[in-house]
């Protein structure tokens, strides 16, 4: 069933802001997808470099949601929603790059809300959730990459 970023609001009480067409269908995907400063990557794609720790607890996504990121000014929030029983999330993990912020494990589609991006649909599945980074334009070594500010 397709659902639209008004359900999708509605549902969980969560708002997006005006400039948004709310009756767009929220497109639902199982590979790479980016919502401002995070990308959820499949976790197949990077399971060489991060992994859980023993002691990981897992976490189920209630239907409020689950806050994942809030805007480097301190504003928006990324959250992650999902229909009870479906989704788990946890932060505990090692990863390579130091950019993880968790990890999804899901029966069902779940989703991304941000007030500025709208929504996004993750596909049944797991996932890694990362920050974003850029490449620097400056030329010094020790700024090379930064992070990418929603």
């Amino acid at each position: 069933m397709t659902m639209t970023l008004a359900e999708l609001t509605d549902l969980t009480g969560l708002d997006v802001l005006d400039h948004l067409e709310r009756q767009v269908a929220i497109p639902v995907v199982d590979g790479l997808q980016a919502q401002g400063d995070l990308i959820v990557i499949p976790y197949a794609f990077v399971e060489h470099s991060v992994s859980t720790h023993h002691y990981t607890r897992w976490q189920d996504v209630p239907a409020a949601g689950i806050e994942l990121l809030r805007s480097a000014a301190g504003g928006n929030p990324h959250s992650l929603v999902a229909d009870p029983g479906t989704c788990r999330f946890t932060g505990g993990l090692r990863d390579a790059t130091g950019l993880a912020l968790g990890m999804i494990d899901t029966s069902a589609v779940a989703y991304l809300i941000h007030p500025e991006h709208g929504g996004t649909g993750i596909a049944p599945g797991r996932y890694v959730v990362r920050r974003q980074r850029e490449r620097s334009t400056e030329r010094r070594a020790w700024s090379a990459n930064r992070m990418i500010a929603d």
